[in-house]
């Protein structure tokens, strides 16, 4: 889980932050980047993509990646500027904000699969399973952004704090039901007919 951190050290490089995202596949709600720096001498203690961790396993890993990082940056872009600029460009800024919201320098990037210039990066496939750094902050992302979906349930009638805003039959049901709310992405195809109510 360290061998690109390692790799790149004997290059040179000290500073790695390893960035991830939460939030490309719903159709409601943010996304969400988050961007870590470890110490040089961390020992691995992710050994788990974070799609397959327990929603506890998750929280629990979240603060101790808090705790053992020299930084920690979250970044968030919000559904009317997913639709105005598309996802992909979202979450590039997305991620831009994490690195902003680290205060920290940094002197090299491990992405999960997203071309990042100017910045000097290197981008892998599945990055998360090969990267400490980028498996902390997929942990980092995942919880944050699942707080914020807990908090929307609270305001809206749809259930996000259960299906987070992704397209489950329930929040299909709840769209057909409740219509959409200001938090949807009108630029996804949702997928169904809805009635707009906003």
């Amino acid at each position: 889980m360290l061998e690109i951190e390692k790799q790149l050290q004997k290059k040179g490089y000290k500073k790695i932050a390893g960035i991830d995202e939460a939030g490309r596949g719903p159709i409601a709600g943010p996304v969400v980047a988050a961007s870590v720096i470890f110490p040089p001498d961390i020992k691995p203690f992710i050994f788990k993509d974070s799609k397959k961790l327990t929603e506890k396993q998750r929280k629990e890993l979240f603060y101790e990646i808090k705790e053992k990082a020299i930084a920690v940056g979250i970044g968030i872009v919000d559904s009317s500027v997913i639709d105005r600029i598309n996802i992909y460009n979202a979450t590039k800024l997305a991620m831009k904000r994490a690195l902003e919201d680290m205060k920290k320098e940094f002197d090299f990037i491990i992405t999960d699969y997203v071309r990042f210039e100017p910045y000097p990066h290197i981008s892998l496939k599945k990055a998360d399973e090969q990267s400490l750094s980028v498996a902390a902050a997929s942990i980092i992302a995942k919880v944050y952004r699942d707080e914020i979906m807990k908090e929307f349930s609270k305001i809206y009638p749809h259930s996000f704090d259960k299906h987070k805003g992704y397209p489950t039959k329930l929040h299909k049901e709840e769209i057909q039901k409740f219509g959409i709310t200001p938090i949807h992405r009108k630029s996804y195809n949702l997928g169904i007919q809805y009635k707009l109510k906003i």
